[in-house]
């Protein structure tokens, strides 16, 4: 082989890994990886090293010659690495569930990427993004970060404000899941040539045209879903609540599923009080789904991904990963949709925003499809609503200032109160104080 060509995935022991590895087994002809180091920290070490021999079991089974590492230094395993994925959650699913309960317990939406838990979750993570980046750029600065960590457009948004590296790309799920679910209702064929024209902030994107062979099919797809016509047979619908028909047919876009948070914010809630109530949030029902899938993965005679990881939620992000990974390595020019900065491309915003849209993707990264310059203006309200929060969140993260944090959650259509905000502020602060070195001093004036 002329090349070594080596992965680095930051969060090695998540249970997302398999899935990782098996996109990487299947596309190893066009993307013949031949180190892959999985990296953890101290507190993950025990899931790191159960996933490592899975992937071991794996890499054996398939009869790729992947050469497999595992490590907890992090600067070790930056030594010429190519590109670098990270996919790590500060504290673990015990700090998501406090993101999802401690909203609830003040009559909130408690979810992981919006609202006061998604802001709380960004303060934890941007700190530790940005030492992964410091680290890349002395060690590996040839290298492509990217980033599958949520809130991954916050995320983003604070890597292009308040630093200088570049070789970064936010990928996401939800519009590889959409995707799917248009190939599945429209009967997309594998020789056809499917586009899909989507726009919007991570986890707030909308599709606004479906080309398959050049021909618009947005009529069809838009009337299907809302007439509740057309339904996915292998694929799960991407809507868990359906928009209504009057909703759709007035916005002339088809939403994503996060969307649910703003346009049936009561219904979310009632929903989700409903669980809290019962002694539940999704973090709950994640972790026994977690315990069950290492339990599986310690079987010494599993050697492929295991079908119950889909029920993991986060489906198909390796594919999403694995694919703008090739784009790159073999510039490939294909379409893609994920969270990079537009530069002005799109004339009705600031031209600093990172944004979600279709792009094609090559040696130099992502760059913006010229069928979209200008977003919708039906949904451009919602649209730098969610900006001036994820802006106000990544200030905040920065600086450590109970002041800017209570921006940021004033800023999100989450929060009805200002007097909530900061009783929330004071309650997730100080239940995340260990991993919030930079409010140190802002805790300890709280208490």
């Amino acid at each position: 082989m002329s090349k070594k060509l080596k992965v680095v995935t930051i969060g090695g022991g998540s249970s997302y890994t398999p899935e990782l590895l098996e996109g990487f087994i299947k596309r190893y002809d066009e993307l013949p990886i031949t180190e892959l180091w999985l990296v953890d920290v101290d507190a993950g070490k025990e899931k790191q090293d159960i996933i490592f021999d899975l992937c071991l079991r794996m890499v054996e089974r398939a009869g790729v010659p992947i050469a497999l590492y595992k490590t907890l230094n992090r600067r070790e395993a930056l030594v010429d690495a190519d590109f670098v994925t990270t996919q790590l959650r500060v504290g673990q699913l015990k700090a998501r569930e406090l993101d999802e309960r401690i909203p609830l317990s003040h009559g909130y939406l408690g979810q992981e990427t919006n609202g006061a838990g998604g802001l709380f979750k960004g303060l934890r993570t941007i700190p530790v993004i940005f030492d992964i980046i410091k680290d890349v750029e002395e060690i590996c600065p040839q290298a492509w970060v990217i980033n599958f960590t949520n809130p991954a457009g916050m995320v983003t948004e604070a890597v292009f404000r308040h630093t200088s590296f570049k070789k970064f790309i936010g990928v996401c799920n939800i519009p590889v899941g959409m995707k799917m679910f248009i190939q599945d209702v429209l009967k997309v064929q594998p020789q056809d040539d499917l586009s899909i024209d989507l726009f919007g902030l991570n986890h707030m994107v909308f599709i606004k045209d479906v080309l398959i062979n050049g021909e618009s099919r947005f009529a069809e797809l838009l009337d299907g879903v809302a007439s509740g016509t057309l339904k996915a047979s292998g694929v799960k619908n991407i809507f868990d609540l359906p928009f209504s028909e009057g909703l759709l047919r007035s916005l002339h876009l088809i939403p994503c599923s996060y969307l649910l948070y703003y346009f049936k914010q009561k219904e979310m809630l009632a929903i989700e009080m409903g669980e809290f109530y019962k002694g539940g949030a999704r973090a709950t029902v994640v972790q026994k789904v977690e315990k069950q899938l290492f339990d599986l993965y310690k079987n010494p005679d599993l050697n492929v991904k295991p079908k119950e990881l889909e029920l993991r939620g986060g489906a198909y992000y390796s594919d999403a990963a694995c694919e703008v990974i090739s784009a790159i390595y073999n510039d490939k020019q294909t379409e893609h949709y994920v969270n990079f900065p537009h530069k002005g491309h799109i004339d009705n915003i600031p031209a600093d925003w990172a944004i979600e849209m279709t792009c094609t993707i090559g040696r130099d990264g992502a760059t913006p499809t010229p069928r979209i310059t200008h977003f919708d203006e039906k949904v451009l309200g919602l649209i730098y609503t969610i900006k001036g929060f994820e802006i106000a969140a990544s200030e905040a993260a920065l600086s450590g200032e109970l002041n800017d944090v209570l921006l940021a959650l004033n800023l999100s259509p989450l929060i009805h109160s200002d007097k909530d905000a900061e009783k929330l502020a004071r309650d997730m602060l100080l239940a995340h104080e260990a991993l919030l070195p930079e409010f140190a001093q802002t805790i300890a004036a709280l208490k």
